[in-house]
């Protein structure tokens, strides 16, 4: 790959190890998935690796929401309306990004791993706000004339 500053070709990624499964499932991983730090090794100095780019995927994101409104009449030409709205209604974790820095297999080791919450990944606003954030919900009322 080259530095976009200097134009230099500068070696980097990972090699791909032979016979290791990409992923490990179990429910001590988050999400009950992982990217196996076995799988991976670091090419020999000045050397580019052989694994492509961007063929270990991370997490979905799944999140359902929900909204309910209901107008009251109260004159001719006034009305009150109330909305609830809910986000996340099953609280599902939703995971965000992958470490992706290579390190040895072992305690300490985050490669492949999801170290955040979709919520807390995104950046920006509070992560209650975010698509992924917990269960969180509104209530408003409104007089329409």
């Amino acid at each position: 790959m080259r530095d976009p500053a200097t134009g230099q070709l500068t070696p980097g990624g990972t090699n791909i190890v032979p016979g290791q499964p990409f992923y490990l499932y179990g429910t001590q991983f988050p999400g009950g998935r992982e990217i196996n730090p076995a799988a991976f090794s670091r090419p020999p100095a000045g050397q580019q690796g052989d694994a492509p780019r961007n063929f270990v995927r991370g997490f979905g994101a799944w999140q359902m929401d929900f909204a309910v409104r209901r107008e009251f009449p109260i004159r001719e030409r006034l009305k009150l309306q109330f909305r609830a709205e809910a986000f996340n209604v099953f609280n599902h974790p939703n995971f965000g990004k992958v470490n992706a820095n290579l390190c040895s297999p072992g305690p300490g080791c985050r490669f492949g791993q999801a170290t955040a919450t979709l919520a807390n990944s995104l950046g920006g606003l509070s992560p209650l706000y975010q698509m992924g954030g917990a269960r969180s919900m509104q209530f408003a009322l409104k007089l329409v004339f």
